[in-house]
């Protein structure tokens, strides 16, 4: 019997803190063929440590799944947790990814966090581990640089 999944299908809060959230993953259907699944996450906030105001990301998540996959509400719920979370750029990014990485033990995973500026200077943190399958193709992610991004 699968395991029941404690956070689909039901009302759920967006948890406190990254700490307080639960990355669920379910089986890939698909575990025989190489693959990307790609979450592109626009309205992505994390708290400044040092002044307390918000910045905002579009983060963009590229894996080539092994035998499971990640639970896209769980996913919604825990880059959501980051809103009240204090915390720079680098940390959190890379975070993600690592949590991702670990929950999924996937072939290839790369996430790209672009952070809007503040202060007139955009940062855009880039963190990658595996090695993507020979012949997959994987679009670019999609983001300019920084040009007022409009």
């Amino acid at each position: 019997m699968a395991k029941k999944l404690p956070q689909l299908g039901r009302p759920t809060p967006i948890p406190a803190s990254p700490e307080k959230a639960v990355l669920d993953r379910v089986p890939n259907p698909h575990a025989d063929t190489d693959y990307v699944a790609r979450f592109s996450f626009p309205e992505f906030t994390v708290m400044c440590p040092v002044t307390g105001q918000p910045d905002f990301a579009t983060l963009v998540i590229d894996y080539a799944p092994r035998r499971f996959l990640v639970e896209s509400k769980s996913l919604k719920l825990y880059l959501n947790s980051f809103r009240n979370h204090a915390g720079f750029h680098e940390e959190c990014t890379v975070a993600i990814g690592k949590k991702l990485s670990a929950l999924l033990k996937p072939k290839w995973l790369r996430i790209g966090g672009y952070f809007h500026p503040r202060g007139g200077m955009p940062i855009d943190v880039f963190w990658q581990v595996g090695k993507l399958p020979a012949g997959v193709w994987v679009p670019d992610q999609g983001i300019s640089t920084y040009r007022a991004r409009g």
